[in-house]
């Protein structure tokens, strides 16, 4: 069996019922989950020994696609008072997507997941892709299909959108039903603008926003740059009504101040998971993606505004991190420790800390915190220092949620309390083992990706992901930098206009030893220097489409593999215009969705030029979004001069 059907967020909606442990509870149960850890321990060397799939199970055993992930918003249009909200019908929608597919037909093309906002669903492939060519002309087809399966169950005048933040999130009356935030304790999230009815209603997702504030000592706090316009005050400072001290502690000047999980969680997003054939490959995938992880968010920027402002950010990532950052102050080095166990760098939603493969130990320069007991227990076990060091880490976090009846587990056969901490570790790269008593293997997520506006695009950016596994393996490439650099990088990726404007640091000779295919795609200079010289800054332009002398650019790559494939004419005409794209997106011949997002508002005919977003500005916004995926509207500058055409089937493949 090369791929699954299984899904990350049903292991954590299945840990238990409705009986969800409490905050204050979830300290003492916690002890109790530390000791779990070392019991689990065993489980994850008995994972070890998972047999290798068979050669023949993969495509030349390249991995194939597990799934690809696309979370959509459901809005409604008011088309008399020029305004668009969030619907809070996703558990409803969920649950007739549901009846209609997956519990009539086990093998029905499509699956559907809750996420965290109510107003929000997630879909995958029915049966994961396989690892043929060919597949590659089912993902749009799929993603399309999704789209046309939750649109047939929504009311007049709803929509399913693909925009990764909402621009007017946490504005007042930006739900149907209206709710007025309760920032009071007893709620969820205690927020002045996010209300807890807009959090999907299954108790996980509750639990989560009330345990990272009771954890954390106080509320999530995310403060985003403003962008700085001509009419924008200056310094910009807000003042909140209901506010008992907290906000006003917490804003910056000329920043946008947020205070709940919602506004990160309740952003949309695009990822997909790989299925390798062995451990060590799955160890050198993540690595070796782990690199391109802010490359990739860079080229995909589409979340420019925030709580009805223009931010100076094009990406999202930053403010989920914040936006479930449960650390103590101890924990965040701002008190001395005396009630935690660890100085933490970073929040559970970031960057990798480490790299898993033996090539990329001498690159591992960050300090990594570890939970030191679970690291001598599997050192003792027989598991090697890297594999260790980043289990140990993972567990150096508490539980966020807990259920009373999964407290006391039968830990050789069951992987909840694992799973219960994997789950809640958020970073650029997963790694996932075997569930247990599986045929299930070593499978790895690439998490960085903002969702896009069309189906078209969204499958450009897995298949060019899915392609760059397939050369990364068959070339033995090594994207490998100190992952310092990597986190350097992964600030860049998220600043306004990156993709254009922003240097990253790349590795210059990424087949070390020489290799003819990628040597004939440029010259590229040779690394046998200092490992200080084996990286250098690169825009993102060099890095995808290639710079005679400097790199031969992944797109370049990506060509010569395919012109060493057997592809039949169909499948790589669609490739190829998925490679456009990319390529045009990186040179700026066309813009990332974020760009073309600031253009559509600053040329609004009512935009003041003060960074504020009105009902209306939102209501055009959103409305041409959905005409643009609808096919309905076209939009050269963000998808190329005749991309309706092309995608009704005059398709002219070239680079």
């Amino acid at each position: 069996m090369c791929c699954t059907r299984s899904h990350p967020l049903s292991c954590c909606l299945a840990l238990g019922g409705v009986c969800d442990v409490t905050a204050g509870k979830l300290e003492e149960q916690s002890r109790r989950v530390r000791f779990h850890k070392i019991a689990k321990v065993d489980l994850l060397v008995s994972w070890l020994s998972f047999p290798l799939l068979a050669p023949d199970s993969c495509f030349f055993c390249l991995p194939c696609i597990v799934t690809g992930y696309v979370e959509y918003m459901l809005v409604k249009f008011d088309h008399e008072n020029k305004k668009v909200r969030l619907v809070l019908c996703g558990e409803e929608v969920l649950q007739t997507l549901q009846d209609k597919g997956e519990k009539v037909n086990p093998n029905h093309p499509t699956l559907w997941r809750p996420e965290y906002g109510s107003y929000m669903i997630e879909g995958t492939p029915g049966q994961p892709y396989g690892g043929t060519m060919s597949e590659f002309n089912t993902v749009q087809d799929n993603m399309r299909k999704r789209r046309q399966e939750a649109a047939s169950v929504l009311k007049e005048n709803e929509a399913v959108c693909t925009v990764t933040s909402f621009p007017r999130l946490g504005c007042p009356g930006f739900t149907v039903p209206e709710y007025k935030p309760t920032p009071v304790e007893g709620g969820a999230s205690k927020s002045l603008f996010f209300p807890d009815e807009a959090i999907n209603k299954h108790p996980r997702f509750s639990t989560l926003t009330r345990n990272i504030r009771h954890r954390r000592g106080e509320k999530v706090v995310i403060n985003v740059p403003i962008f700085k316009d001509k009419n924008t005050p200056s310094p910009f400072i807000e003042t909140f009504p209901n506010d008992d001290g907290e906000a006003a502690k917490a804003a910056k000047p000329d920043y946008i101040y947020m205070d709940a999980m919602g506004f990160g969680m309740g952003n949309c997003c695009l990822q997909v998971t790989f299925q390798a054939c062995s451990i060590s490959e799955a160890r050198y995938l993540y690595d070796q993606l782990a690199t391109i992880c802010p490359i990739v968010m860079a080229l995909s920027a589409a979340s420019p505004f925030y709580r009805g402002y223009v931010s100076d950010i094009d990406c999202r990532w930053g403010v989920i991190s914040a936006s479930v950052d449960d650390r103590t102050r101890e924990e965040r080095g701002l008190e001395p420790l005396k009630n935690n166990h660890y100085r933490i760098s970073k929040s559970r939603y970031d960057s990798i800390d480490s790299y898993l493969s033996e090539c990329g130990e001498k690159y591992n320069d960050i300090d990594l915190t570890i939970d030191k007991d679970i690291y001598e227990h599997l050192i003792k076990e027989g598991i090697d220092h890297l594999l260790a060091q980043h289990i140990a880490h993972l567990f150096i976090r508490d539980p966020l949620t807990l259920f009373e009846e999964k407290i006391h587990l039968d830990d050789a056969n069951e992987s909840d309390h694992f799973e219960n901490i994997q789950s809640t570790n958020w970073q650029t790269m997963r790694f996932k083992p075997p569930p247990p008593n599986s045929d299930i293997g070593w499978r790895v997520e690439f998490r960085p990706m903002e969702v896009q506006l069309t189906d078209f695009e969204n499958s450009a950016y897995v298949v060019f992901v899915v392609l760059l596994t397939r050369v990364i393996l068959s070339y033995k490439l090594d994207f490998l930098i100190p992952l310092s650099k990597v986190d350097e990088n992964m600030k860049m990726a998220q600043k306004r206009d990156a993709v254009r404007q922003g240097m990253f640091y790349f590795r210059k000779d990424i087949c070390k030893g020489g290799n003819t295919v990628v040597d004939g795609c440029g010259s590229a200079q040779n690394g046998t220097g200092t490992d200080a010289e084996e990286y250098t800054l690169m825009s993102i332009d060099t890095i995808i489409n290639g710079k005679e002398g400097v790199f031969p650019g992944l797109i370049p790559v990506l060509n010569s593999y395919l012109e060493n494939m057997e592809v039949d004419v169909d499948t790589r005409c669609t490739i190829l215009n998925y490679l456009k794209l990319i390529k045009k997106r990186a040179s700026g011949e066309l813009m990332t969705v974020a760009r073309w997002m600031r253009e559509f508002i600053a040329q609004h005919p009512d935009y003041k030029q003060d960074s504020m977003i009105t009902d209306e500005m939102n209501y055009s916004l959103i409305w041409k979004c959905n005409q643009i995926a609808q096919g309905q509207a076209e939009c050269p500058e963000l998808l190329g001069v005749g991309f309706n055409k092309k995608q009704s089937g005059n398709k002219t493949g070239s680079l």
